[in-house]
Protein backbone atom coordinates (compact mmCIF):
# COMPACT_ATOMS: atom_id res chain seq x y z
CA UNK A 1 0.00 0.00 0.00
CA UNK A 2 1.33 3.15 -1.22
CA UNK A 3 1.93 6.37 1.55
CA UNK A 4 -0.91 8.17 0.51
CA UNK A 5 -3.56 5.21 0.98
CA UNK A 6 -5.20 4.41 4.22
CA UNK A 7 -6.56 1.22 4.74
CA UNK A 8 -10.27 1.39 5.33
CA UNK A 9 -11.92 0.78 8.77
CA UNK A 10 -15.10 1.39 9.69
CA UNK A 11 -16.90 1.61 12.91
CA UNK A 12 -20.28 1.30 14.22
CA UNK A 13 -20.50 5.12 14.59
CA UNK A 14 -19.12 5.45 10.46
CA UNK A 15 -22.83 3.71 9.54
CA UNK A 16 -26.21 5.26 9.48
CA UNK A 17 -29.43 3.19 8.73
CA UNK A 18 -30.47 4.12 4.90
CA UNK A 19 -27.44 5.21 4.13
CA UNK A 20 -26.25 3.37 0.68
CA UNK A 21 -23.01 1.57 0.11
CA UNK A 22 -20.17 2.88 -2.71
CA UNK A 23 -21.40 1.46 -5.70
CA UNK A 24 -19.02 -1.64 -7.46
CA UNK A 25 -19.24 -2.82 -11.19
CA UNK A 26 -17.49 -5.32 -13.17
CA UNK A 27 -17.50 -7.10 -16.67
CA UNK A 28 -17.50 -10.43 -16.31
CA UNK A 29 -15.88 -12.91 -19.10
CA UNK A 30 -15.48 -16.37 -19.88
CA UNK A 31 -12.51 -16.42 -17.58
CA UNK A 32 -14.36 -14.54 -14.85
CA UNK A 33 -17.12 -17.57 -14.71
CA UNK A 34 -14.44 -20.56 -15.15
CA UNK A 35 -12.22 -19.27 -12.60
CA UNK A 36 -15.06 -19.17 -10.09
CA UNK A 37 -16.32 -22.82 -10.72
CA UNK A 38 -13.00 -23.91 -10.85
CA UNK A 39 -11.93 -21.83 -7.73
CA UNK A 40 -14.90 -23.62 -5.91
CA UNK A 41 -14.34 -26.99 -7.18
CA UNK A 42 -17.44 -26.66 -9.31
CA UNK A 43 -17.14 -29.15 -11.83
CA UNK A 44 -20.49 -28.91 -13.76
CA UNK A 45 -20.27 -28.49 -17.13
CA UNK A 46 -22.58 -25.47 -17.34
CA UNK A 47 -19.90 -23.14 -16.24
CA UNK A 48 -17.03 -24.26 -18.16
CA UNK A 49 -18.64 -25.87 -21.24
CA UNK A 50 -20.54 -23.41 -23.42
CA UNK A 51 -21.78 -26.18 -25.93
CA UNK A 52 -23.44 -27.93 -22.74
CA UNK A 53 -24.10 -25.02 -21.40
CA UNK A 54 -26.43 -23.96 -24.52
CA UNK A 55 -27.50 -27.36 -26.05
CA UNK A 56 -28.15 -29.39 -22.87
CA UNK A 57 -29.06 -26.87 -20.02
CA UNK A 58 -30.79 -24.25 -22.84
CA UNK A 59 -28.99 -21.32 -21.67
CA UNK A 60 -27.20 -18.49 -23.79
CA UNK A 61 -23.77 -19.55 -22.37
CA UNK A 62 -22.06 -20.43 -19.18
CA UNK A 63 -22.89 -18.89 -16.12
CA UNK A 64 -21.37 -17.10 -12.89
CA UNK A 65 -22.57 -20.42 -10.29
CA UNK A 66 -23.70 -20.31 -6.93
CA UNK A 67 -20.63 -19.74 -4.10
CA UNK A 68 -18.70 -17.46 -7.02
CA UNK A 69 -22.06 -15.51 -6.37
CA UNK A 70 -21.27 -15.43 -3.24
CA UNK A 71 -17.95 -14.53 -2.95
CA UNK A 72 -18.43 -11.36 -5.16
CA UNK A 73 -21.32 -10.05 -2.55
CA UNK A 74 -18.41 -10.89 0.27
CA UNK A 75 -16.29 -8.77 -1.59
CA UNK A 76 -18.37 -5.92 -2.32
CA UNK A 77 -19.20 -5.87 1.58
CA UNK A 78 -15.43 -6.00 2.43
CA UNK A 79 -14.65 -3.69 0.45
CA UNK A 80 -16.82 -1.28 1.85
CA UNK A 81 -16.39 -1.64 5.61
CA UNK A 82 -12.24 -2.85 5.31
CA UNK A 83 -10.46 -5.77 6.35
CA UNK A 84 -12.37 -5.83 10.24
CA UNK A 85 -15.99 -6.23 8.88
CA UNK A 86 -16.91 -9.70 9.68
CA UNK A 87 -19.52 -11.83 7.71
CA UNK A 88 -21.92 -13.17 9.97
CA UNK A 89 -24.56 -14.42 8.26
CA UNK A 90 -25.59 -14.18 4.28
CA UNK A 91 -28.40 -15.36 2.08
CA UNK A 92 -29.73 -14.90 -1.34
CA UNK A 93 -32.08 -15.05 -3.75
CA UNK A 94 -30.75 -15.71 -7.56
CA UNK A 95 -33.09 -14.84 -9.96
CA UNK A 96 -31.39 -14.88 -12.88
CA UNK A 97 -27.85 -15.57 -14.47
CA UNK A 98 -24.91 -13.86 -15.25
CA UNK A 99 -23.18 -14.41 -18.58
CA UNK A 100 -19.67 -14.19 -20.07
CA UNK A 101 -20.45 -10.49 -21.59
CA UNK A 102 -22.81 -9.01 -19.05
CA UNK A 103 -21.16 -6.00 -16.39
CA UNK A 104 -22.44 -6.82 -12.77
CA UNK A 105 -23.37 -3.59 -10.88
CA UNK A 106 -23.36 -3.90 -7.17
CA UNK A 107 -25.72 -2.10 -5.05
CA UNK A 108 -26.74 -1.92 -1.47
CA UNK A 109 -27.88 -0.26 1.56
CA UNK A 110 -28.14 -0.41 5.64
CA UNK A 111 -31.19 -1.86 6.97
CA UNK A 112 -30.15 -2.13 10.47
CA UNK A 113 -27.18 -1.18 12.63
CA UNK A 114 -27.36 -2.12 16.23
CA UNK A 115 -24.76 -3.91 19.16
CA UNK A 116 -25.79 -7.84 20.33
CA UNK A 117 -25.22 -8.62 24.36
CA UNK A 118 -21.51 -8.93 24.15
CA UNK A 119 -20.99 -5.56 22.92
CA UNK A 120 -20.64 -6.44 19.24
CA UNK A 121 -21.26 -4.10 16.70
CA UNK A 122 -23.78 -5.17 13.52
CA UNK A 123 -24.82 -3.88 10.36
CA UNK A 124 -27.52 -6.17 8.39
CA UNK A 125 -27.53 -5.13 4.83
CA UNK A 126 -29.57 -5.46 1.30
CA UNK A 127 -27.67 -6.02 -1.33
CA UNK A 128 -28.42 -6.74 -4.96
CA UNK A 129 -26.72 -7.73 -8.66
CA UNK A 130 -28.25 -5.82 -11.23
CA UNK A 131 -27.35 -6.90 -14.69
CA UNK A 132 -28.60 -3.61 -17.04
CA UNK A 133 -31.78 -2.53 -15.22
CA UNK A 134 -32.80 -6.21 -13.75
CA UNK A 135 -31.76 -7.20 -10.59
CA UNK A 136 -30.70 -10.94 -11.05
CA UNK A 137 -30.01 -11.48 -7.24
CA UNK A 138 -31.07 -9.95 -3.92
CA UNK A 139 -29.30 -10.75 -0.72
CA UNK A 140 -29.53 -9.88 2.93
CA UNK A 141 -26.15 -9.83 4.76
CA UNK A 142 -25.12 -9.46 8.65
CA UNK A 143 -21.65 -8.04 8.86
CA UNK A 144 -19.67 -7.39 11.80
CA UNK A 145 -17.63 -4.11 12.29
CA UNK A 146 -16.06 -2.67 15.31
CA UNK A 147 -17.51 -0.44 17.52
CA UNK A 148 -14.16 1.91 18.10
CA UNK A 149 -10.94 2.37 17.22
CA UNK A 150 -9.58 -0.47 19.35
CA UNK A 151 -12.52 -3.36 18.33
CA UNK A 152 -11.68 -6.32 16.18
CA UNK A 153 -14.73 -8.62 15.40
CA UNK A 154 -11.85 -11.05 13.92
CA UNK A 155 -11.05 -11.46 17.74
CA UNK A 156 -14.56 -12.92 18.91
CA UNK A 157 -14.68 -16.26 19.38
CA UNK A 158 -17.02 -18.86 21.40
CA UNK A 159 -19.94 -17.19 23.20
CA UNK A 160 -18.55 -13.44 21.90
CA UNK A 161 -19.54 -14.36 18.57
CA UNK A 162 -23.28 -14.53 17.92
CA UNK A 163 -24.08 -14.20 14.04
Amino acid sequence: MSATMEAKNLTLADIQEGMALPPLSHPVSATTVVLGALASRDWRPMHHDKDFAVNRNGTRDIFINTPTNAAWFERFITDWTGPKGRLGRMKFKMKSSVFPGDEMHFSGRVAKVGTDATGCGWVDLELAVSVGDQVSTECQARVAVPVDAQDNPWQRQGEQWLP
